[in-house]
């Protein structure tokens, strides 16, 4: 889900320099509103499976089958639509899994006879804890190096850079920039006048039960020592079972309400005066965008670092405050909560306007590459000419 926002963002302020097509490889929930200025192409798809394997969310295809297809419908876009840039997210920092659609349109670009800008858009810290990381490293340099002009990292500097998670045995020719944090879309909202309430929250849900269960059993607590209401969002991509096991306790559990999707969750957080939540990209966003006081539980399974490493930086600069999945019970939780009653999350100075500042890199580099592209065209012709 975090992915999808963050690319949401990024098309809305694209669109005003550029006409915007978006290639969507996942679920769209219904209930997601997309930019008006945009084209969205929805592909078959795909999902990843516990263990890591793709699998097809369309039961119309099989896994072949979605793949074939989407990979006919991204080079057909690009015969189509001759874009003037390509923005891919993650590749090939990660999604090795998707290399069978994304390879063919990077190809298919280099030898296109407009030469479109190739940028990577990356969050601010990736995954750095692989056992073969060093290969994964190399072959991402490798991709970069031969298809793509850039990469445009989301972070400010200042808080994390790509050197800090990725490094290959040979530094990388093409530049990296930096764009500040893409905030989700709409006005920042810090109010002022915050309902004495928390709000759990996952992202999307997919794997936010476990935190979504302490909740649950820490709210008759919070309810009785502090008459404190607690709003959990579920989340679109919950897995039903839990979604059901959480509306039967939900019955029973003074002072909760329980809701499965909300459009704008930076526009929950700024009316309520404590958020929990775990710790990925846009929801770091959402806290910074409306100001609340926060525990964050980062998810941390297998190989997953990410998000402990985002929390812990950003509770080093005193703008929320973390505990470990592992050490989460009900009794921490009432206790962080009570204790987020009166903390003061220190004034953000990190860059905020990455979304603006993604859009005019990506138009400045554009229009280099054609001039460019031009200038050489012109040399060529004058050589053979001559």
């Amino acid at each position: 889900m975090g992915h999808l926002v963050r690319a949401l963002a990024l098309a809305e302020s694209l669109a005003k320099k550029f006409q915007v097509v978006f290639l969507n490889g996942g679920r769209f929930p219904d209930n997601t509103v997309s930019p008006d200025e945009i084209e969205i192409i929805n592909l078959p798809p795909l999902g990843m499976a516990e263990d890591n394997s793709l699998y097809s969310q369309d039961p119309k295809y099989n896994l072949l089958e979605a793949q074939a297809i989407r990979r006919q419908m991204i080079l057909a876009a690009l015969h189509e639509y001759q874009p003037k840039a390509i923005l891919i997210e993650l590749f090939p920092f990660g999604r090795k899994k998707f290399a069978g659609e994304l390879l063919p349109l990077l190809k298919a670009a280099k030898r296109s006879v407009n030469h479109p800008l190739v940028m990577c858009s990356l969050r601010d810290i990736m995954v750095n804890a692989r056992k073969d990381q060093v290969r994964h490293d190399n072959r991402a340099r490798w991709l970069i190096d031969r298809y793509f002009d850039g990469v445009l990292v989301h972070s400010d500097p200042k808080f994390a850079s790509l050197e800090e998670s990725f490094r290959p045995s040979r530094p990388l020719q093409k530049p990296i920039l930096y764009t500040g944090f893409v905030l989700p879309r709409g006005e920042s909202n810090i109010s002022s006048s915050r309902l004495r309430q928390v709000v759990v929250s996952a992202g999307g849900g997919m794997v936010g039960a476990p935190l979504f269960k302490v909740a649950i059993k820490a709210q008759p607590i919070l309810w009785e020592k502090l008459k404190l209401p607690m709003t959990l969002i579920a989340g679109p991509f919950l897995p039903e079972a839990d979604w059901l096991d959480l509306a039967e306790k939900a019955q029973q559990c003074p002072g909760l309400t329980l809701r499965r999707f909300v459009p704008n969750m930076a526009d929950i957080l700024s009316s309520h005066s404590v958020s929990v939540s775990q710790c990925g990209y846009n929801t770091v966003m959402d806290i910074l965008k409306s100001g609340i006081s926060a525990l964050v539980v980062p998810f941390s399974q297998g190989q997953e670092d990410e998000q402990g490493n985002r929390a812990k930086r950003l509770s080093d600069l005193g703008l929320l405050r973390q505990v470990d999945a592992a050490d989460l019970d009900v009794e921490r939780f009432v206790l962080e909560v009570e204790g987020l009653l009166s903390f003061e999350p220190n004034p953000s100075a990190l860059d905020i306007n990455g979304a603006a500042r993604s859009a005019e890199i990506i138009h400045e580099l554009s229009a280099e590459k054609v001039l460019s592209f031009q200038e050489e065209h012109l040399m060529m012709t004058g050589r053979a000419c001559a």
